[in-house]
């Protein structure tokens, strides 16, 4: 796609401020949230800190070249959930949160450093574009769900689909009128305009949010997470009680948060692969190559291991990263790096995080319906060139994309303790397989 800057561009300073706040809001509500999710107190001040310092290693293991941020991510939710199962203590699970991002990130130096030594090709033999193609594509309708119930959270959700009430009337409005402000601004606008469209997008939606809640007719923004706020305070860091539950560890925990996070660490690397395989199309440039895939691999592995030790959560590459640089052709790599400084000092100053935590989620979902869509058409792009009239490119695409629309997420274990597989990890997974198939069998053909 042609960009407006590059990764390697320097926009203004004032610009670079205002471009880096659309990236923190793109994030934001995915990346606090892990942290409501897995509950046991932990800070989303927090989360938001580790989001930050994350993102920095991760840039100063890619030399700066690689437009992403890492945020929380819900990929191991469960391991996290595992570090407090048992009735454990805080101070416990805090040091197994701590422990279990060290065990996922041991796992991406280990696969960065066969990678160095192996090479990429390997990798682009197994996930050619027809593979890697509609997986991302999956990635990005695998999310549709939560953009569409965002969207309609007023609204009942029956067997049907939505039962629309007043309110779900209301929360619907309020996406529309942020989803399109962003596409008009996003199409129409004019230089700062249409670099900023999710800005304007979402201080659209906020305001008619707000003038709902203030007549009377509905109550969308909750307005008293604003009262008896400090104004600064420490976020309330991992590492800070984790300390405290070192002398309770035993090797039967340790085993544990080892089961709990290393077997998913292998499925987030699919991700990573596939998410740096869409951004590397939309900048034009082949980030497995440069910066190469083994230094993607630490700045995220390494960056899981800081973050987490802050906030708790292992972070990933994000897909509403990629769409915000996808839609408003900002690939700007200082943008990335100050967005990142933003929230590491945010995560500092209550009345912000208590504001952006405030932005209604039918707001955000009507965001990620076009961050979600992005991503989704990106990797349909990818398969444009490929020929579907061979039926074995058109299997693979096929098996990809019906096993990941159709939810396929594999338990293995038993009902209390087990790893997932996400859909999209069981349909690249699946594409592979196919495609290593499909491709020996013509290489026969050919000898």
């Amino acid at each position: 796609m042609n960009l407006i800057y590059g990764v390697k561009d320097k926009p203004k300073a004032g610009q670079i401020i205002v471009f880096a706040f659309q990236q923190l809001l793109a994030i934001l509500a995915a990346t606090i949230v892990v942290p409501v999710i897995v509950g046991h107190n932990m800070a989303q001040s927090a989360a938001l800190f580790g989001a930050g310092i994350g993102t920095l290693v991760y840039q100063l293991f890619t030399k700066f070249r690689s437009p992403v941020f890492l945020g929380s991510s819900f990929a191991f939710l469960g391991s996290m959930a595992a570090a407090f199962a048992g009735g454990v203590s805080a101070s416990l699970g805090f040091a197994g949160l701590i422990l279990g991002a060290a065990f996922a990130g041991l796992v991406y130096v280990v696969i960065a450093i066969i990678v160095k030594i192996a090479g990429v090709n390997w990798i682009n033999k197994l996930m050619p574009a027809c593979v890697i193609g509609p997986t991302v594509a999956i990635i990005g309708l695998s999310l549709a769900g939560n953009a569409v119930g965002d969207s309609l959270g007023g609204a009942t959700a029956i067997d049907d689909g939505y039962l629309m009430t007043k309110s779900g009337w209301v929360f619907f409005l309020c996406a529309l009128v942020t989803l399109f402000v962003v596409i008009i601004c996003s199409v129409f606008g004019k230089k700062t305009a249409k670099l900023i469209p999710f800005i304007i997008g979402i201080a659209a939606g906020y305001l008619v949010a707000t003038i709902f809640t203030v007549t009377g007719v509905c109550q969308v923004i909750d307005f008293s997470k604003f009262s008896g706020m400090k104004l600064f305070a420490v976020p309330e860091f991992t590492f800070l009680t984790g300390v405290k539950g070192l002398s309770e560890i035993n090797g039967s925990y340790l085993a544990t948060i080892a089961v709990a996070y290393i077997p998913v660490a292998f499925v987030v690397f699919a991700e990573h692969i596939a998410d740096h395989k869409n951004l590397s199309s939309i900048i034009g440039q082949e980030l497995l190559e440069d910066p190469g895939l083994h230094r993607t691999l630490l700045g995220d592995g390494i960056g899981s291991m800081v973050g987490a030790f802050f906030g708790g959560c292992p972070n990933t590459t994000y897909g509403e990263s990629i769409g915000c640089v996808a839609i408003t052709g900002n690939a700007s790599v200082i943008t990335i790096t100050t967005t990142a400084i933003i929230a590491i000092l945010a995560s500092f100053f209550n009345p912000f995080i208590v504001l952006l935590s405030s932005i209604p989620s039918c707001v955000m979902g009507g965001v990620c319906i076009t961050l979600y869509g992005f991503i989704a058409v990106s990797g349909l792009k990818m398969i444009q060139n490929v020929d579907l009239g061979q039926n074995k490119n058109l299997f693979v695409v096929a098996v990809v994309l019906i096993s990941g629309i159709g939810g396929m997420k594999l338990c293995i274990g038993t009902e209390n303790t087990h790893v997932t597989l996400t859909s999209i990890a069981c349909a690249l997974i699946l594409g592979i397989i196919v495609n290593l198939i499909v491709s020996k069998k013509d290489e026969k053909k050919g000898a």
